[in-house]
């Protein structure tokens, strides 16, 4: 025999789902909205439910919610540690009563949010690197912040970012390159240093409206750009002589990939590499995605410089350019190479201390 509570139990009971239905509920799917952002109101428990078609989803289930828009569920401590102060100064009621209807445990709703006392420092560097660095996302700040001294990781750095309103640059779409029918590609891919380098011109105007015409070369395993020449005209005779100085500086690599533009296909230039015993490596025409490396490379010079530099001067746009070319290779983070410059500056203890490490 099944034993019915006692009737006082049952009315104190249903008298508590009345108060709750009637004051905390509309409260509590007050706060709701507030954090979902603007919407519909979600209706009340009397009124019909709209239909998949008439919320405006389509035939699958699933499409739509069928009240025409869900309230957002109160997931986070945070969001219900808002909801049961809103309650609790709304009604009136205890924190106990409120937190026991919202299902937030009180030793959480009391828990005092700690900040820590490097964190105003953090977010001033992680700032000014931001406004330094305009085009930077929170993973590359966050390797600058170490190179400076900051014991810090991406997680808390992203926190903090999106916190301050920070916005991540946008990630540009992959481009599919060509392959053959075997599902190898046709593209030689760098070995080692000096195995392959590839270069390539790109256009821009000082503030006058005249032409600046610039000629980039980088190796494409270390990321290293080995120059970048800067004229108002660039023909095959300046890559002629670009070459040889990079060819005396560094040595001849093993291959060189361009596209198929004048300045690199003249005969002046084949003959040259050939005699070089040096590779030519010609891109399929209307391909760039087939020279990938210099392509991006080309694009972070015109977002992170050219976009944002209004040159005055040829002589002010080669300065500013080699500058950031210096950058470029010591400083900036490069993600391909786990968030490392591609030539970073080479250390030099004192000489004090190597005489005191020596005497040691």
């Amino acid at each position: 025999m099944i034993r019915r509570p006692p009737r006082s139990t049952l009315d104190r009971s249903s008298a508590a789902s009345d108060v709750y239905k009637r004051q905390l509920l509309p409260l509590a799917q007050g706060i709701r909205g507030s954090e979902n952002g603007s919407g519909p109101a979600t209706q009340g428990f009397g009124t019909r439910e709209y239909s998949t078609e008439e919320a405006g989803g389509g035939p699958v289930v699933g499409q739509a919610d069928p009240r025409g828009g869900a309230a957002g569920k109160l997931l986070s401590p945070a969001k219900k540690r808002r909801a049961v102060e809103h309650v609790i100064e709304g009604i009136g009621v205890s924190q106990r009563r409120a937190c026991e209807v919202l299902e937030q445990p009180r030793t959480t709703q009391r828990r005092q949010i700690q900040v820590a006392d490097d964190a105003p420092r953090l977010v001033k560097d992680m700032t000014r690197l931001a406004l330094q660095y305009g085009r930077y996302g929170y993973r590359r700040i966050t390797a600058l912040l170490r190179d400076q001294g900051w014991r810090v990781n991406h997680k808390r750095v992203e926190r903090l970012w999106r916190r301050e309103g920070l916005k991540v640059p946008k990630k540009q779409p992959k481009r599919r390159r060509l392959w053959f029918n075997d599902g190898s590609c046709i593209r030689l891919r760098p070995q080692y240093r000096d195995h392959v380098w590839t270069y390539d011109f790109v256009q821009d105007r000082t503030h006058d409206g005249r032409a600046v015409r610039m000629l980039t070369v980088v190796d494409e395993y270390s990321r290293e750009c080995l120059a970048i020449d800067v004229e108002r005209r660039l023909d095959s005779q300046d890559v002629l002589n670009r070459l040889t100085e990079l060819f005396t500086r560094r040595g001849a690599p093993k291959y060189i990939r361009s596209d198929n533009g004048s300045e690199f296909t003249a005969k002046a230039v084949r003959q040259w590499l050939k005699r070089l015993k040096v590779g030519t490596l010609f891109i399929e025409p209307g391909s760039p995605w087939e020279n990938g490396y210099i392509e991006s490379f080309n694009g972070k010079l015109r977002d992170e410089l050219l976009n944002g530099e209004i040159f005055e001067t040829l002589q002010e746009a080669k300065v500013l350019i080699e500058q950031w070319r210096i950058h470029y290779n010591r400083k900036r983070p490069h993600s391909s190479l786990g968030y490392r410059p591609p030539a970073p500056e080479a250390y030099t203890p004192p000489a004090t201390g190597m005489i005191l490490g020596m005497a040691c």
